[in-house]
């Protein structure tokens, strides 16, 4: 038989092993947490425009500004609001504020053609702010632009559902589709963004 001693020994050797495959070294895990994968950047898109054959860079127009971003429909009881969001887009572009219209139909009220869309928003209230084609916004379908967006705030829960987003691409405000572009809450965020 071995003598204790010599079995302590043995069992703390053992024990040195065996912690030094079970442990991570400290250096490891913090080199493991610097090779993290970054998030892609919100507007690392292209998208097509409303009614248009013209693709979008969403990155080359809209990194480093400020973008107050509204999915939108043409058959819905807040479409007035494109009246507005064109008064807030003359206003603020001079000063950084990027207005985008995301066109979706996943409230059923979006125009089924384009050309129809287009006229509603082109025509009727004049808008000359970015209009993309219909994507969705959310749900398990949501386009990207969308899906980042909701993970840092929320999902839109109806039409017209608007998005301030700051220059570092961080969603820093979010507004029902019943705060209209006049509101003064919305305008006081813009105002602090810019």
């Amino acid at each position: 038989m071995m003598p204790v001693s010599h079995r302590a020994s043995i069992l703390a050797s053992l024990a040195i092993t065996v912690t030094a495959f079970v442990a991570p070294a400290p250096a490891l895990a913090q080199t493991a947490a610097v090779q993290e994968p970054l998030q892609a950047p919100m507007f690392n898109h292209q998208l097509r425009r409303l009614h248009s054959e013209e693709t979008v860079d969403l990155a080359r127009r809209f990194d480093g500004q400020a973008v107050l971003v509204v999915n939108t429909a043409s058959h819905c009881g807040f479409t007035g609001q494109f009246e507005g969001l064109e008064a807030l887009h003359r206003q603020y572009k001079d000063r950084g504020l990027k207005v985008a219209g995301f066109s979706s139909d996943d409230f059923q009220q979006e125009a089924k053609d384009e050309a129809e869309a287009a006229e509603v928003c082109f025509v009727n209230f004049g808008v000359s702010f970015d209009m993309f084609a219909p994507i969705h916004v959310r749900g398990p379908n949501a386009h990207p632009l969308f899906r980042e967006i909701a993970r840092q705030s929320e999902e839109p829960r109806w039409n017209f559902h608007k998005y301030l987003i700051d220059r570092n691409g961080k969603v820093v405000a979010t507004f029902p589709s019943r705060v209209g572009p006049d509101a003064p809450e919305l305008r006081k965020a813009i105002e602090k963004v810019l």
